[in-house]
């Protein structure tokens, strides 16, 4: 590639340890990778971390490092063909060289698990040495098998104070950079650039090429890079949110556990975090009603209906106006009294059905709607709550091999306090089974 032509971004790719910024936990001296790439002993891994972190200049450095072959392969762009010609020319450079080829897969998490399991062979013989990148959890995206060849190695987003070292660098290199532009950076400007980008030198590199190629000089024919003249040169960056990805439930958990913490602010946070980023409103609203169940319940019963009607809102009147109707509900849920009883009953239930099975209803509970079930037993013995005071009446509901067993415990906050003292009357009404009379000229 003629890197006249190149974007910055891969103009300025380091061809050198030294050169690479951040990344120390892994490229610091003594740190198992920099070893790896210093001694050529290298090995298959995977790299975990957010665009623009390093993940393909280091899997390049390792090629560079140990003189062994390097083949770049994307899971978007290529497919089995390409992967086969790859493992030929692989096979053809081992038997005459012998030495691996080393397989760099850009977003090996959009591989199915039969293409995963086509590398398998070749890792397990040492034909070639995998490096894949991914910004998906490799836990859920990667098969265990090849996790189990592999060594997963986290790349972390680049911090401000590094990004600030990529762009000033930039700035300075008259050979790959934009030195031969003469361009003075005003720190605000640098700092906005370092803060749209997040994390992502790719982009802060890209952004900066755009705002240099837009300055105009000045009366005094200097090229300044200012606030304003990097935001009119640039669109509006959009957050780093991948809907089927892992930030997707990163931030929906986030949101659920700052409910769940009675935090109204950070609640409202991590709601915005994700209408701005263009997450499905309906998913959200989805989750407010599921947390009113879960982790408020009974405490108060509002609260389900609050959920519910910010999801009514949002389809009746859509945005921008329904995101304040989110907003609305998410402050409700999180100044609510908390509690998760109905929670750990369905858990609870869920668990005793499992491990028991379909227990057979008592007799006393069955309907009998035909001469034969009432002959074989069904309804005998049931008791009338009604024909009892206080409509109640000690009998057994569960199964015979059950036998009042407790599932759902009221806690003693707010309205679920009076759930738990109406179970207690109940349950020491059931006492008395004295049937009430209930001729017809008493019923009214």
């Amino acid at each position: 590639m003629d890197l006249k032509i190149s974007p910055l971004a891969t103009r300025l790719r380091p061809d050198r340890i030294e050169d690479i910024v951040g990344q120390d936990h892994l490229l610091g001296k003594g740190r198992s990778l920099r070893r790896s790439l210093e001694t050529g002993n290298l090995f298959s891994l995977i790299f975990w971390g957010p665009p623009g972190s390093g993940k393909t200049t280091i899997a390049r450095l390792m090629a560079q490092y140990s003189k062994c072959p390097f083949e770049s392969f994307s899971a978007v762009l290529s497919g089995v063909k390409e992967l086969r010609e790859i493992i030929d020319s692989a096979k053809r450079t081992y038997r005459s060289e012998g030495r691996p080829t080393i397989l760099f897969v850009d977003e090996i998490h959009r591989f199915n698990k039969a293409q995963q399991d086509a590398f398998l062979p070749h890792v397990e013989s040492g034909l070639i040495i995998l490096i894949g990148a991914t910004t998906q959890n490799p836990s859920f995206e990667i098969i265990p098998p090849l996790l189990s060849r592999t060594r997963v190695m986290t790349i972390k987003p680049l911090e401000p104070e590094d990004m600030a070292v990529i762009v000033d660098r930039a700035l300075k290199d008259r050979e790959r950079g934009l030195g031969k532009l003469s361009i003075d950076i005003e720190q605000e400007a640098l700092q906005y650039i370092v803060s749209i980008s997040h994390g992502d030198a790719r982009a802060a590199l890209n952004n900066l090429e755009s705002a240099s190629y837009f300055v105009q000089a000045d009366k005094d024919n200097k090229r300044v890079l200012t606030k304003s003249g990097v935001a009119l040169a640039l669109d509006k960056k959009h957050l780093l949110y991948d809907k089927n990805g892992e930030e997707h439930y990163n931030l929906i958990s986030a949101l659920h556990k700052s409910m769940r913490g009675s935090d109204t602010q950070a609640s409202i946070y991590w709601l915005y975090r994700m209408l701005e980023a263009g997450e499905d409103p309906l998913f959200i609203a989805r989750r407010l009603i599921r947390f009113a169940s879960e982790d408020i319940g009974l405490a108060d019963p509002r609260a389900l209906e609050v959920a519910l009607t910010s999801y009514q809102a949002w389809e009746r009147v859509g945005p921008p106006e329904a995101k304040l109707c989110l907003a609305q509900a998410v402050v409700y849920l999180a100044t609510a009294p908390k509690s998760n009883s109905l929670y750990l009953a369905e858990r609870s239930v869920r668990k005793e059905i499992e491990e028991s099975g379909p227990l057979p209803v008592p007799l006393h509970l069955r309907n009998a709607p035909t001469g034969l079930m009432k002959h074989m037993g069904y309804g005998d013995g049931y008791r009338y709550p009604h024909d009892y005071p206080d409509g109640r009446v000690r009998q057994e509901y569960f199964p015979e091999k059950m036998k009042q067993t407790v599932f759902y415990r009221p806690s003693n906050r707010a309205f679920e306090r009076e759930i738990r003292n109406k179970m207690i009357e109940q349950h020491k009404s059931k006492a008395g089974n004295t049937k009430i009379d209930t001729s017809p000229s008493k019923r009214g």
